[in-house]
């Protein structure tokens, strides 16, 4: 007797091995995957300008990057003791604003030649709903606890984000055109935009993403995360205590469901290597001077240096 129902997922035509070089961004989400992906020890980068939840700034940093449009002095601001940037996460802010305006270029040098090597990039959107700079009247990827009164809220109709997504694939194909891109909606719940809206927000996605992906051609993929939460978790156990953010449980199936469908046969048996490594390294023995754990250590260090002997870029 089955108690849900599973949601139908092709295999990929272009699965994700230990060859490949990942790009992952987005929401809070994209770290959850993107902390798996280093963990089996995947070439992975994640969310070089920290987290970003709306199209149109995952798509204007995307694109600053890849035209090399570095930034200046005009692009960052001082509040709370801070130099912040409107484009990136609070996470990159620093209270010099040489340090940070070079750091900020060093990312975008870095996040281009990830881009233009990338076998793949995981693109999470996270919601619709957008600030704006009311001085500027520019949608903003981060508001830095900058109040309230300075921006505009907004839902972003589906054919803006359309538009965002478009973009965001001809950016790709234009320097990269053999990047297989996977877009997903994150499961995550933005309930302080409200019920309704979060559901607004999330149809005005999948809406958006499916109009583009039925379009393109086969390295263009939509992976479900946020169905699989609604439909094969529909339960509160698999939401964390904040009952928004998905458990670690459901992270790690949602995982599962995509290691199924985007990730390559023979990259399994490595990942199922590399686990044996972690959970070796991660022992405590009682007594660390004994044979048996000598042997241990051994019998750990020759499958490290078998797994590095096949793939240069793995290291523990």
């Amino acid at each position: 007797m089955q108690f849900t129902t599973q949601i139908p997922i092709p295999k990929s035509n272009h699965p994700i091995d230990y060859n490949s070089r990942i790009v992952s961004l987005g929401s809070c989400f994209a770290e959850n995957i993107g902390e798996k992906f280093n963990y089996y020890k995947f070439q992975n980068t994640v969310n070089p300008f920290g987290i970003i939840f709306n199209p149109i700034s995952i798509e204007n940093i995307i694109s600053r990057a890849v035209n090399q449009n570095y930034f200046t002095e005009k692009d960052v601001f001082f509040h709370n003791e801070l130099w912040h940037c409107y484009e990136v996460h609070s996470e990159l802010s620093n209270p010099n604003k040489e340090i940070f305006i070079t750091s900020l270029n060093k990312n975008l040098d870095d996040f281009c030649f990830q881009i233009i090597k990338a076998s793949h990039c995981i693109i999470t959107y996270g919601t619709s709903w957008v600030y704006k700079l009311k001085a500027s009247n520019v949608i903003v990827a981060n508001c830095h606890k900058v109040p309230q009164k300075a921006f505009e809220k907004e839902i972003l109709a589906t054919t803006t984000i359309e538009k965002a997504v478009e973009n965001t694939v001809a950016l790709f194909k234009k320097f990269n055109p053999n990047c297989s891109i996977i877009f997903t909606v994150s499961p995550v719940r933005h309930i302080k935009d409200g019920f309704v809206e979060n559901q607004r927000s999330k149809a005005h996605l999948q809406s958006a993403i499916h109009e583009i992906v039925s379009d393109q051609l086969s390295n263009i993929n939509y992976f479900p995360s946020y169905e699989i939460m609604m439909d094969e978790l529909r339960d509160y156990r698999f939401y964390a205590e904040d009952m928004l953010h998905p458990s670690t449980i459901a992270v790690n199936y949602i995982w599962e469901r995509f290691c199924q469908t985007q990730i390559s046969e023979t990259a399994i048996s490595v990942m199922e290597e590399v686990v044996t490594v972690q959970k070796g390294l991660a022992h405590r023995p009682f007594n660390s001077n004994t044979d048996n754990h000598r042997k241990f250590l051994d019998t750990l260090s020759q499958k490290i240096i078998k797994l590095q002997e096949q793939f240069l870029h793995i290291e523990f």
